[in-house]
């Protein structure tokens, strides 16, 4: 379901912005050009498949001499436009905002924005971005060409095919 509150703010409101940031629940939201995108936190199975992805993409990283970060993080240049991708990959250290990434990790949960995510990513130059859809069983590796992302079988990063990582995972049952 999408909700939209104009300015100013609806009553009671902010204090459901001060009960998330309390409770950590808003660790996930997203500002898209302004306007604020609540994420909900992922289930079991985007956990499981988070924790897969740290060990079989971490040594490759390290022996491409990237730095893996499989755990959320801001690209973005500040708080009035960001995403927050599920991990990525980068070539050199960040602080609160990385304004780019080698590679850029989405694990799809149901009714998310991962997709609409790509001229974002492209437009702050992200190299590659591999997308895992547990629902669907499916591991889409995408590379930029300029402003797009066109399919590409294997990573220019690391050494690792989009069918090479479909094998290795252990993709959770996510119909029961």
């Amino acid at each position: 379901m999408r909700t939209l509150i104009l300015d100013p703010p609806t009553a009671g409101l902010e204090e459901v912005f001060a009960r998330r940031r309390r409770s950590g629940l808003d660790r996930l939201d997203e500002v898209w050009e302004g306007v604020l995108h609540m994420v909900s936190a992922p289930g079991e199975a985007h956990a499981r498949i988070a924790t897969q992805l740290a060990r079989l993409l971490g040594p490759l990283a390290d022996d491409a001499g990237l730095i893996t970060a499989m755990h959320e993080f801001n690209l973005g240049e500040g708080e009035a436009d960001f995403r927050v991708p599920d991990g990525g990959l980068h070539r050199s250290g960040w602080g609160t905002w990385a304004h780019t990434a080698a590679m850029v990790v989405e694990i799809v949960s149901p009714g998310d924005e991962t997709w609409d995510k790509l001229p974002f990513y492209a437009a702050h130059k992200v190299d590659e971005l591999l997308i895992v859809d547990p629902l669907e069983r499916s591991v889409s590796w995408l590379g930029r060409d300029h402003d797009a992302y066109l399919p590409i079988q294997r990573s220019g990063l690391i050494d690792l095919a989009a069918d090479e990582l479909r094998e290795r995972l252990d993709l959770p049952d996510t119909t029961g």
